[in-house]
């Protein structure tokens, strides 16, 4: 069964334009290259701090692979982590496993 990932993030104050150029242009291209399906990517209306975005995976298995693929690569490790450890507040990062409800336009 189908599964989602909502992941909120609290981006460092000030950085919520370098943090969207950095997802947009180099993360999220970089994890759907590797397979992963990105359903949609969020920012806070009147709060600058707030960051979600939602990832669709079809079973545990290739989320297991997919993390792999993304998190162990030496792109992630050596290129990735530097700039997101600048920008976000990693401590307070909240990731919900979720599956969709039966009248959710997303499955």
């Amino acid at each position: 069964m189908a599964f989602f990932e909502i992941r909120q993030y609290t981006v460092q104050p000030g950085k919520m334009n370098a943090w969207l150029e950095l997802m947009q242009g180099e993360i999220i291209p970089f994890q759907v290259k590797h397979g992963m399906v990105i359903c949609g990517s969020f920012r806070g209306e009147e709060d600058d701090s707030v960051y979600f975005w939602i990832r669709r995976f079809e079973s545990e298995e290739q989320r297991v692979a997919l993390y792999k693929a993304v998190y162990e690569s030496d792109t992630w490790k050596n290129e990735m982590t530097p700039q997101i450890s600048k920008l976000l507040d990693r401590e307070k990062m909240i990731i919900s496993r979720v599956v969709a409800t039966e009248l959710s336009v997303l499955q």
